[in-house]
């Protein structure tokens, strides 16, 4: 049934259509995560074919996406506040997998690196789109959850690319030679990323098919509409609530620092301390991630859901408050552990608690946020979370693994290391910002 409304307010769209919306976005956001996580599945073969070190795959992983990532991010949130952000997200689509295919054609460290911020400007466009997107599509007893499984695209992407790889190179080896048609000799990492571009121009199809939705809270003046709120109008209102802001977009960014950093060091750390294979870790880490991450997802925006419902209003960051504190020992110690099987089981446990956290932090914002700032607040934060998590995270890692240890070995001391700053850190933030939100609630 329809979210009741009263007779001043807009209906809600169908649950039907507001939970496609949801699913399609997700397929999105998941196709953004596969090219993420190919690129640290093939972080050895890579290394080998262009001569570079680890601080240079961290470059790849995060400098080249994150630049134009934020580049674009902005300026496309400001368009997508007063304009069709369905159409915007097609378009982020489009432009991310042509990129993706085009690392398949890489032959140089600077050629990758250039198809890397083609990735990042296309991706900077969807998230800002898709929050405000769901914020319009999904009442607040419901958003939570709709943003938990905007969410599960993280962990269904990265755990497609890790099994997709795996059985490509249980057949093909990552280092091995394959002709394609038009494109001649391919390296077998190469093929991958030629591969992984053609799903998403077949979903910018399917995009196509979601409608605008009426924008909540607008009084239905057509050029007020058209309209953007004047900077100085959404500075006001964020230095208002300055400590929750910053205090959640900061505590979330430490968060993504860690799972980032984790994500694109994982493969090699599993080849390095437990000497598997490329496909093994597809094959193997690839389904944890996936099952791990989704249940944490869908249980986070379960919880912070319920919490809400039982009259508790800051429920959303409490349950994020709860994965916080868990993840901080789990991620001090996988490193650490003598066997391949207790650090994967504190891996699975990791990407449950970091899933759980999202749905209620990112619902957060948005309540925090007037309608006609959404994506500019969303475009914000993804912000924050790049510079620090996206682009900080792998080369934080890779900086104590060259720099520190000057052992490629010692990646597992390096990931631990980082982690123990990282983690307690992000509670700390987490919980300035949700003592401040609990004061702005109260007003």
């Amino acid at each position: 049934m329809p979210e009741p409304v009263s007779a001043s307010e807009k209906p809600w769209p169908s649950p039907g259509r507001a939970w496609w919306v949801a699913i399609v976005l997700m397929l999105a956001n998941t196709l953004a995560f596969v090219d993420r996580q190919a690129l640290a599945l093939l972080v050895q073969p890579i290394k080998k074919d262009l001569a570079i070190s680890d601080t240079a795959i961290s470059l790849l992983y995060g400098l080249s996406f994150t630049l134009f990532y934020v580049a674009v991010g902005l300026p496309i949130a400001r368009i997508a506040d007063r304009s069709n952000r369905r159409n915007i997200v097609a378009g982020a689509i489009l432009v991310w997998s042509v990129a993706t295919s085009l690392c398949g054609f890489a032959r140089s460290f600077s050629s990758l690196f250039a198809a890397r911020i083609g990735v990042g400007a296309g991706e900077g466009g969807l998230t800002p789109a898709a929050y405000s997107l769901l914020s319009d599509y999904f009442p607040k007893s419901r958003l939570p959850l709709a943003m938990g499984i905007y969410q599960i695209g993280i962990y269904l992407g990265s755990a497609s690319a890790l099994v997709i790889g795996g059985v490509i190179f249980a057949h093909l080896p990552p280092g091995g030679t394959v002709m394609v048609p038009l494109a001649g000799a391919m390296k077998g990492w190469q093929l991958v990323f030629l591969l992984l571009g053609i799903p998403g121009l077949l979903l910018t199809l399917v995009t196509l098919t979601l409608r605008e939705p009426a924008r909540r809270g607008e009084a239905g003046d057509k050029t007020a509409a058209q309209d953007s709120v004047p900077l100085s109008q959404f500075f006001a209102h964020v230095g208002a609530r300055a400590k929750a802001y910053v205090g959640i977009m900061l505590g979330f960014a430490l968060m993504v620092l860690v799972g980032n950093g984790t994500a694109v060091w994982i493969p090699a750390f599993l080849e390095r301390s437990y000497g598997w294979t490329t496909a093994q870790v597809g094959s193997l880490y690839g389904p944890v991630v996936f099952v791990c991450g989704t249940s944490g997802a869908l249980a986070g925006g379960l919880v912070a859901s319920w919490l809400r419902k039982r009259g508790l209003a800051h429920g959303n960051l409490q349950a994020s408050m709860i994965g916080f504190v868990a993840l901080v020992p789990v991620t001090i110690a996988f490193p650490l552990m003598p066997t391949a099987g207790m650090a994967l089981v504190l891996i699975g446990l990791m990407n449950f608690l970091a899933g759980f956290n999202f749905g209620g932090g990112l619902a957060t914002l948005q309540e925090l946020t007037p309608n006609r700032m959404r994506a500019l607040m969303s475009a914000a934060y993804m912000l924050t979370i790049n510079l620090i998590g996206a682009a900080l995270g792998p080369t934080a890692i890779a900086l104590v693994t060259d720099y520190v240890f000057h052992d490629p070995k010692a990646l597992h001391y390096a990931i631990s290391i980082v982690c123990a700053v990282a983690s307690p850190l992000s509670v700390v933030l987490l919980w300035m910002g949700m003592k401040d939100y609990r004061r702005i609630i109260a007003l």
